[in-house]
């Protein structure tokens, strides 16, 4: 029942409202077309501010965690922007669904604010028919975010991965910094070395008063100085070669108690191997993970290991079988492959095959040996398959958390309708977080085969869609209510509460 105490503006915006979604009474049905369309409306712009701000927040803190390893390695600019942009799809992937819940919770707690909600009942439109509309956009977001997981994502992971790699084999030769310590890796990144120099001309490739510490050795430490020096690259491009002038090395020997020396050269040249400066690209391949492979590609891959468990499996029981017959002095079966291991075991015992000797018999060793082996084997497979599928029901139960945000949305918005945007905030960061820890850890879990990865990866999406369910029956009557903020549901809580335990004392 619409309240009495309504203001003039508010009886406005309430005629608005009706005027632009009630009903058609000669007709007797609702003008869909136009609830569908303001619904829309009412959803796009919280939809898109949130979609940019958290992926946004999410994507300067995937660079933040990767910087390091883009800092000094002399990039041209059309790298570093191929990196921000493989960068991108992996916080869309969380903040989309992310992005739904927040314009769901946004436009129904402004409605329900200036009165829409009120309106639209009135006219007959019941909160289930408001809700239908919202859901096929739900439906909508979660089939944009299966197609994401499945083609866009994989690919731009492995894209990411094997562009980290080629960067991570370039060495900032050419980009060293004047009186700075400065890092160089050679040997694809197995040695390293530091240097420093007091100036560095980067034009003719000439430093001043160079220091190179060599700690690639533990027993022989080695420092060089020189006053004067060069650097240049061979033809490939891949080895560097410092030519040194009057100077000297120190090399502690920690092999030996005070092992010291110190040589003294007028030129000598210091060569670094693969510590090429070009930025080379490897054109695809490389092995991919779990998280750059589309649907197809894990059902293959979990179907495969799967398939060698399977055959682990059966040669263990066979050779458990094997083994049991020979210790119990039972002819091995005519065409198991272990008959003639079962032979040459009761030849060497003589024939008298007694549990005492089967100990120290080396034929029996090796088949425990091989027994471990395989379950060592087993449980490797094992655990990929787990990761397999876990990879596999997370793709899909972060595309279904689009429609469990729809439905949980709604209600929680109507309960609180005059709470405003903080309520939105609070109420969507406390879903968020509870949703994606219990994602985090139920992959864990899962990849440690303590649970099934079908039962963690859904548990969140069971819970919000239950939770949700139980507020939607009970959505008519919540919009009713007098309650209008958190905060008055707060204090009508503790006055309940007190005004029970006045009742109930003494």
């Amino acid at each position: 029942m619409i309240s009495n105490t309504l203001s003039t503006d508010g009886v406005t915006t309430e005629r608005q409202a009706v005027a632009k979604l009630t009903i058609n009474r000669e007709k007797g049905s609702v003008r869909k077309g136009v609830l569908v369309r303001h619904l829309i409306r009412a959803h796009l712009g919280p939809f898109l501010f949130a979609l940019s701000t958290i992926t946004g927040l999410l994507f300067i803190n995937a660079i933040a965690q990767r910087v390091d390893s883009l800092v000094g390695k002399g990039l041209p600019w059309q790298v570093v922007v191929e990196f921000l942009f493989l960068s991108l799809p992996h916080t869309i992937a969380l903040s989309l669904p992310m992005a739904v819940l927040v314009a769901v919770l946004y436009a129904f707690s402004d409605m329900a604010a200036s009165n829409e909600i009120t309106a639209m009942s009135a006219g007959g439109v019941s909160p289930a028919r408001m809700i239908l509309p919202v859901f096929g956009l739900g439906a909508i977001a979660a089939l944009a975010m299966l197609f994401f997981n499945n083609s866009v994502l994989p690919e731009s992971n492995h894209a990411l991965k094997n562009l980290l790699l080629d960067i991570g084999r370039k060495s900032p030769t050419l980009e060293l910094r004047e009186q700075v310590v400065n890092e160089l890796r050679t040997g694809v990144g197995v040695n390293r070395y530091f240097l420093t120099a007091d100036r560095i001309d980067h034009d003719t490739n000439e430093l001043e008063n160079i220091t190179i510490f060599d700690a690639n050795d533990p027993m022989r430490q080695r420092t060089t100085y020189a006053e004067a020096g060069e650097m240049a690259f061979n033809d490939a491009r891949t080895d560097l070669y410092l030519t040194l002038y009057n100077g000297a090395v120190h090399e502690v020997q920690n092999d030996r108690v005070g092992g010291f020396q110190r040589l003294y050269f007028d030129k000598q040249v210091v060569p670094l191997r693969e510590v090429g400066n070009e930025l080379e690209r490897r054109l695809g391949g490389g092995d991919r993970s779990d998280r750059e492979m589309g649907f197809k590609m894990l059902f293959d891959n979990a179907d495969e290991r799967q398939a060698q468990l399977d055959t682990i499996l059966r040669e263990s029981r066979s050779q458990g079988e094997q083994a049991l017959r020979v210790a119990l002095n039972l002819e091995a079966e005519a065409d198991s492959a272990v008959a003639s291991e079962s032979a040459q075991i009761r030849d060497m015992l003589g024939g008298s095959l007694r549990g005492r000797y089967i100990q120290r018999d080396p034929m029996t060793r090796q088949i425990v040996a091989g027994a471990r082996a395989r379950s060592a084997r087993g449980a490797a497979l094992q655990q990929s398959v787990n990761r397999f599928r876990v990879e596999i029901h997370k793709k899909l139960a972060i595309a279904i958390a689009c429609l469990v945000f729809v439905l949980i949305g709604p209600p929680l918005a109507l309960r609180f309708p005059s709470s405003g945007v903080g309520f939105v905030v609070v109420a969507s960061g406390v879903i968020f977080f509870i949703y994606y820890v219990g994602l985090l850890g139920g992959e864990a879990l899962a990849d440690r085969r303590v649970a099934s990865p079908a039962i963690t990866m859904w548990l969140g999406n069971v819970i919000f869609f239950s939770l949700g369910v139980a507020l939607l029956r009970r959505m008519g009557h919540t919009s009713g209510t007098s309650r209008t903020s958190i905060g008055d549901a707060i204090t009508g809580f503790f006055g309940r509460s007190l005004a029970r335990t006045g009742k109930e004392g003494p």
